[in-house]
């Protein structure tokens, strides 16, 4: 099969960007170095270790820790993809600690298939009892998933061959030993991606049984009915072991009221009646990523249908304006129209994570710019903060306000985040170019090289681009013959330049500039008017009723302490603030800053006094400084926010 995932690989995009080379160069040379210390530190690596050896206990971690290291796998394969063109150089010592890692897993394996060190080592007589909860079928999909990315890197089938005997085995026990599916979805999305490599059938069957299960199967129900016949108890006999509260979990993410629900693991309906995102949200993303692909192999228009409803929900009443989906702690994810929290969201990482897999999924289905603009939105706010600038901290949770107290961490007890950050920056080239029907599509204005082929027509392109500071962007493109090619017009531009070799292209400023050529080395140059902008939330939305957000291109900007004088709740910005940009090479590694005109109540009058007449209080002006969203918390500790009061608004 030609592709395992999207239309462009990793490996055929060499990224040179101002802005994004430092963090992917960071992710190559610090974070997958990091991440493979914390897999050893955590014992995730030490429970394959005494999985190959055959004993029992000793397991360290949660119970679905084997997914931390499959996805510094698919990571670090990524970056052997990219090769010596990419300055990654083809790493002996990563390829080596790549090599040593998957024979590893591979010792770990049992004769018939079956994969999963914390079933192994504590309670083998348990396996594909607890579904919903101990991730058997979520860390087998990361096990897929990361072999596909290192079959695909080295063209070495050890892993693959791991990957293919878990499938098989999966195949064997589902449906007839067990009619059931998975509480965490994954492996739906990783059955595709193995089916697309081997063109093996039954792994798309798999897939599809999966989903197709999913809301008529009682399985998950009767499991939370009989949690004394189940795994997950003897997970609390370990040191670090909550197996008590796992089954206490089961009662309170799977019920309504007394009444199993299952919207938490979206089996409330089948896939095909789902009209709203519900339950929890990375769950949900890698669903429905999984049913996109499914779509675009066997045509299932209902499943399409359901598709494009439940994005039309996320993005019109149930997404912070970062990209960032989920505000419930409790469950990790959705809970009801308009309800955004800023100080108390969870808006996960992995979440964001998970939106950028759906949604290029969806644009690569449809060409529809919004999924490419929805993609930009998350790369740059949702996602980019969830890491920190020396690329060794991470966030799981992504609040839009903060009274000081919330920080990056180097690694989690539940540290599904740092290694799903580490595998999206790896094979960042592949969301920034698609190729459809024939046509080239410039999804993502990132500096970068592209050789590819379309339609089996050989095409290079170079890309040059200033964003998110500038909107200025050179692209030059030579092709064996005429290929069409695409350049998105960004949402946030109302006023949008395009040049072929000097001439001016006319276009409505939406959407995608279509330009037919016969290619030969000509210049392309876009130029995207970046305006900021001030912005409202729906009246729904209550925590923001009565303030307004700023925005600049593809950013969403905060306020933090470290910058401002008074308390960042004493400022008000007049819906027609003005706003002025300056851009600091020093300040957190280089960014443009915004300064708005503002407002704060005069401290005079207020001695002694805890309330006073309205009529009696004043304000001043003042001036709120802003910083793009993703660097917050790189600097002292203190107050941050995304929506600021506004008198006017």
């Amino acid at each position: 099969m030609e592709r395992s995932q999207y239309s462009v690989s990793v490996d055929a995009v060499e990224i040179d960007d101002d802005f994004w080379s430092p963090w992917i160069d960071r992710n190559r040379e610090v974070t997958v170095e990091y991440q493979y210390e914390q897999l050893e530190e955590s014992g995730a690596l030490e429970n394959f270790r005494r999985a190959a050896e055959g004993e029992e206990g000793g397991f360290s971690g949660m119970w679905f820790q084997d997914s931390d290291a499959y996805k510094w796998l698919e990571a670090a394969s990524y970056e052997l993809a990219k090769g010596e063109d990419a300055d990654a150089g083809e790493d002996p010592g990563l390829h080596e600690r790549v090599d040593e890692v998957v024979e590893l897993v591979a010792a770990a394996q049992e004769a018939d298939g079956y994969l999963n060190t914390y079933f192994q080592l504590v309670e083998p007589g348990g396996k594909w009892t607890n579904l919903h909860l101990m991730h058997e079928l979520y860390c087998g999909g990361h096990l897929i998933e990361a072999a596909v990315a290192h079959y695909e890197a080295t063209g070495e089938e050890s892993l693959l061959d791991v990957a293919t005997a878990f499938a098989d085995h999966v195949d064997d026990v589902f449906p007839e030993e067990v009619d059931g599916v998975p509480g965490h979805e994954e492996i739906e999305l990783a059955l595709v991606k193995l089916y697309r490599v081997t063109d093996e059938q039954r792994y798309l069957d798999l897939a599809e049984y999966f989903v197709d299960l999913r809301g008529h199967d009682d399985r998950l129900a009767w499991e939370t009915a009989h949690l004394d016949e189940i795994a997950g108890h003897e997970y609390g006999q370990l040191p670090q072991g909550r197996g008590d509260e796992i089954m206490d979990a089961a009662q309170n993410l799977f019920f309504d009221d007394g009444e199993y629900d299952g919207s938490y693991a979206q089996a409330h309906a089948p896939v095909r009646e789902q009209s709203s995102t519900e339950g929890h949200s990375v769950r949900a993303m890698y669903l429905y990523a999984a049913v996109t692909d499914l779509v675009a192999e066997r045509g299932d228009e209902e499943l399409w249908a359901a598709m494009e409803r439940l994005w039309e929900n996320m993005t019109t009443r149930r997404m912070y304006v970062t990209g960032g989906i989920g505000p419930e702690h409790a469950h990790e994810g959705f809970t009801e129209d308009y309800d955004l929290p800023n100080e108390t969201a969870y808006a996960e990482t992995c979440a964001a994570i998970g939106s950028i897999f759906w949604n290029q999924r969806l644009f690569e289905r449809t060409t529809d710019p919004k999924y490419a603009d929805l993609i930009e939105r998350t790369l740059y706010n949702g996602f980019l903060a969830g890491v920190s600038m020396d690329g060794t901290e991470f966030f799981y949770v992504n609040p839009l306000a903060s009274s000081g107290d919330h920080h990056r961490k180097g690694w989690f007890t539940c540290a599904c985040c740092p290694p799903n950050a580490a595998r999206l920056f790896a094979s960042l080239g592949a969301y920034l170019y698609s190729a459809v029907e024939g046509e080239l599509y410039v999804d993502q204005y990132v500096g970068s090289t592209l050789e590819t082929t379309v339609d089996g027509v050989e095409i290079e392109l170079t890309q040059s681009s200033a964003l998110p500071w500038d909107g200025s962007v050179e692209i030059t493109v030579e092709a064996e013959e005429p290929v069409p090619v695409n350049l998105r017009i960004p949402e946030w531009c109302d006023e949008a330049t395009v040049t072929v070799d000097g001439g001016e292209i006319r276009h409505d400023s939406a959407g995608y500039v279509r330009l037919e050529h016969d290619w030969d080395g000509e210049t392309v140059a876009l130029r995207f008017e970046q305006e900021t902008q001030l912005l409202r939330a729906h009246p729904a939305v209550e925590d923001d009723a009565g303030r307004v957000a700023v925005e600049r291109g593809p950013l969403v900007y905060c306020a933090e302490a470290v910058d401002n004088d008074r308390p960042l709740h004493h400022h008000s910005v007049p819906v027609g603030a003005d706003v002025t940009e300056n851009h600091d090479p020093e300040l957190l590694s280089g960014v443009t800053t915004l300064t708005a005109d503002a407002t704060v109540p005069t401290l005079e009058g207020w001695d002694e006094r805890l309330y006073r007449p309205a009529t009696e209080s004043d304000s001043t002006e003042t001036e709120l400084e802003l910083v793009p969203y993703y660097a917050w918390d790189n600097r002292e500790a203190g107050a941050m926010q995304v929506w600021h009061r506004s008198d006017s608004a």
